[in-house]
């Protein structure tokens, strides 16, 4: 099963060297979304008056996420926090409360969270959104995974439209609907980069 984690769940967790020492926490999860994956985080100090870091981490230079800790090998994988950032600044805030479309041209609800492979890959498996479907008002969170091919903006995002048919109503269901997600694209496509599951995206 594929370990995910949502973008809001990454704020404030500790980050912490091999050698044991903590050394920062998550501020914000930085990702590059047509790339689809983590680009970085930026940083506050510990503690509760502690304000933002002027470092920030690169992916690169994360050992790996794990459930109650992001390790790294040592504080010199800290950089400039531009470097994480990037001079776009294009962060996971901008999808969310966008609205989502099939590429059949179907609303289907709105981000809400933005939904994380751990480990090294740091790869976007998919969304979790308030959905909008059969045009009720009875609004329920659901999971939807990413296409290969996604277009994120900050006024839509949109998916293919038989991501509908791996929808989950939590993270723990959603690992295997990613799975099962890419391999029907994988046999859809058999040139689509989606049969990995940390290969680049």
């Amino acid at each position: 099963m594929i370990p995910l984690v949502l973008a809001s769940e990454l704020t404030k967790r500790v980050v912490v060297t091999l050698g044991g020492e903590a050394i920062a926490q998550i501020r914000d999860t930085v990702f590059d979304a047509r790339a689809g994956r983590v680009t970085g985080f930026t940083l506050s100090g510990r503690g509760l008056l502690a304000g933002p870091l002027k470092e920030s981490l690169p992916f690169s230079g994360v050992h790996a996420i794990g459930p109650s800790a992001v390790m790294i090998p040592s504080e010199t994988a800290l950089e400039k926090r531009d470097m994480a950032v990037g001079a776009d600044g294009a962060g996971h805030g901008q999808v969310i409360g966008a609205p989502v479309l099939t590429d059949q041209g179907t609303e289907i609800g709105t981000v809400l969270d933005v939904v994380i492979e751990t480990g090294v890959s740091g790869r976007v498996a998919g969304f979790e959104i308030a959905t909008d479907e059969n045009g009720d008002r009875h609004r329920r969170k659901a999971f939807i995974p990413r296409g290969e091919t996604l277009a994120v903006s900050g006024r839509a995002l949109v998916v293919p439209a038989h991501a509908r048919h791996f929808i989950a109503d939590d993270l723990p269901s959603f690992s295997a609907q990613v799975e099962a997600f890419r391999a029907h694209t994988a046999r859809r496509d058999p040139d689509s980069p989606s049969t990995g599951t940390g290969g680049p995206a």
